[in-house]
């Protein structure tokens, strides 16, 4: 029998993005809010940003997990990185709770609607496409109805810009970036979370570092096999999420992919 070869998806191919276009589309009502999204590592914070900065647009964060206060390294918020510009949905939950798509899809509206109001522009940036596609595709993921049966909000003429790296390299990111904050004092951080009293499972719950490190804080990993199954658990996170963004294509949204670093 014949060997099946393992064929790996082409990368969309790059574009540069016309800002001069999308301010005038901006203008103009044909564009209500900027989608960045990205896999994890491909630098869509520093895009965003600086694209707000561009714009002088406030962002909104569309990551499951940031939305959590004192879970900081694990999840890369890198507050640092927002300068200046104003951003949302971050630090709004007690680690512990459970947040979901549909709390997002509230918070998401008020937050849009306080931006606009206030005359300033959104840019929703992350790399949960579960919450993306929550609040652009016009979809209640609780009630499996329009939103438009029950929520004032139109859908939004949005334009999607996708973060774009190789699979290389943003599999040496990622591994970098976990060293890094392993060094940062992810652990620790973790490990405070539990003594404040947030249950070991609740963080195993939320996955990937939290996961992970619980389980070595618990004595269930050494640290050698944390590392490794966490760097591998990352590796795979990020074609998931490519894999959703590319079925988001499929479904008829335009994304239009860009390399950040150029």
């Amino acid at each position: 029998m014949p060997k099946v070869k393992n064929i790996v998806a082409a990368l969309p191919e790059p574009e540069t993005i016309d800002i001069k276009a999308l301010k005038n589309d901006i203008r103009e009502g044909r564009t209500d809010m900027v989608c960045v999204l990205g896999p994890t590592a491909s630098g869509k914070t520093r895009y965003a940003v600086r694209l707000a900065e561009e714009l002088g647009a406030e962002i909104i964060s569309a990551d499951s997990r940031q939305v959590y206060r004192g879970m900081d390294i694990g999840t890369g918020k890198d507050i640092e990185e927002y300068g200046s510009v104003p951003y949302h949905l971050i630090d709004i939950a007690e680690p512990g709770t459970q947040y979901n798509v549909y709390r997002f899809q509230q918070d998401f509206r008020s937050a849009y609607e306080d931006i606009r109001a206030r005359g300033a522009f959104p840019i929703l940036c992350g790399g949960t496409g579960l919450y993306i596609s929550a609040v652009t595709s016009d979809y209640n993921f609780r009630d499996r109805k329009p939103l438009s049966q029950e929520a004032p909000l139109p859908p939004l003429k949005t334009y999607f810009i996708g973060t774009l790296v190789s699979r290389e390299e943003r599999n040496r990111r990622i591994d970098a970036r976990l060293d890094a904050r392993l060094q940062e004092g992810m652990i620790q951080e973790i490990r405070s979370l539990l003594d404040k009293g947030v249950p070991a499972q609740s963080l195993i719950s939320y996955g990937l570092e939290y996961k992970y490190v619980t389980l070595y804080l618990l004595g269930q990993l050494d640290y050698a096999a944390m590392r490794e199954h966490l760097a591998i658990a990352i590796h795979q996170f990020a074609k998931r999420q490519m894999t959703w963004y590319r079925g988001m294509e499929r479904s008829g949204v335009q994304i239009h992919w860009t390399e950040p670093s150029k």
